[in-house]
């Protein structure tokens, strides 16, 4: 059997384990601190975008846990959430047995974590299954990956015969949480760390003191990184105040500013200081490649789609 940590990326597990000894947890959201949250990951982020990946994750599936009433991860176990579907899912749950069986796309973090939780199909539903990645009958497919961009991080399909598994909550209860999207509003929390940490030499630059052209790409920085935080600042109290909701409509629209912001920092910068730091500056090129990747978890025009057709069905959207 090809053993799954045999595909291990030891560098990114040893600094996700730095992370996690440093901050094993973070505050669940909607608990009263979900900004807290959302500005320890887009920390993370702004130092490693993989880093990032790995440890949202990982929090995210605390919150899961807790979420569904489930027990606690141990204490130094590092978690993935693989929820990923799609014509290459066939991962399915028997509640006989116990286990799974099947493939399952996008494992991100495959190699590195010692317990996933899964997204199975379990009769005409999908059931949560929490499960050990070192457990016999697991299989780490080899990754075709030919991106430049989050290169770092192990994300290939993972194959699994009848690997004992544990449910989590009833059926369909991951998604029908209201948590669901309160978790992927942390992920534009990672995407702001990081267009942050891509905005600073723009903002240090002293070409911005004499060039009316520099000054006027870092102002458009300015603005969409700021709208961006307003919107996470004025989200995160939402949920915190109203824990019981989705919210799914502000998680759409942060994430879609929040992703349009990137896309602004990330030209802007290119514009005003040109190609030197994508070619000179190691750190500075891996975030740019990492980050043009990670943006695109976002579901662009269809979340747009959908914002637009639940604003119709406002009677007044906008107010002061």
């Amino acid at each position: 059997m090809d053993q799954i940590s045999e595909h291990a990326a030891p560098a990114l597990e040893a600094a996700a384990r730095e992370v996690l000894a440093r901050q094993p947890s973070l505050p669940l959201p909607g608990r009263g601190h979900t900004l807290e949250r959302w500005r320890a990951l887009a920390a993370i982020a702004g130092r490693d975008l993989c880093v990032a990946k790995v440890m949202e994750a990982h929090y995210d599936a605390q919150a899961i846990l807790a979420d569904l009433h489930a027990p606690s991860l141990a204490e130094g176990r590092l978690a993935a959430v693989w929820a990923a579907e799609g014509p290459h899912a066939t991962l399915r749950y028997d509640e006989e047995t116990g286990t799974v069986s099947g493939a399952k796309p996008w494992c991100s973090g495959a190699g590195l974590v010692d317990v996933a939780l899964v997204t199975a199909r379990c009769g005409e539903g999908s059931r949560l299954v929490c499960l050990r990645t070192d457990a016999p009958g697991i299989l780490l497919q080899p990754q075709s990956w030919h991106a430049t961009g989050m290169a770092g991080i192990p994300s290939g399909n993972v194959q699994f015969d009848r690997v004992r598994a544990e449910a989590v909550g009833p059926s369909g209860a991951y998604l029908a949480r209201p948590g669901f999207w309160h978790g992927g509003a942390g992920i534009a929390a990672c995407w702001y760390g990081a267009a942050v940490a891509l905005a600073s030499p723009l903002q240090r630059s002293p070409r911005v003191e004499g060039d009316a052209q520099a000054a006027a790409l870092l102002g458009q920085v300015d603005m969409a990184l700021q709208s961006s935080a307003a919107l996470l600042r004025e989200l995160a109290a939402w949920i915190d105040a109203m824990p019981a909701q989705p919210h799914q409509s502000d998680v759409i629209r942060v994430r879609s500013v929040v992703e349009r912001g990137c896309m602004q920092v990330l030209d802007a910068v290119g514009r005003a200081l040109g190609p030197a730091p994508m070619c000179l500056d190691p750190e500075h090129a891996r975030r740019w490649a990492d980050l043009t990747v990670f943006i695109r978890q976002s579901h662009a025009d269809r979340d747009w789609a959908e914002l637009g057709r639940a604003i119709q069905r406002q009677e007044q959207p906008w107010t002061l």
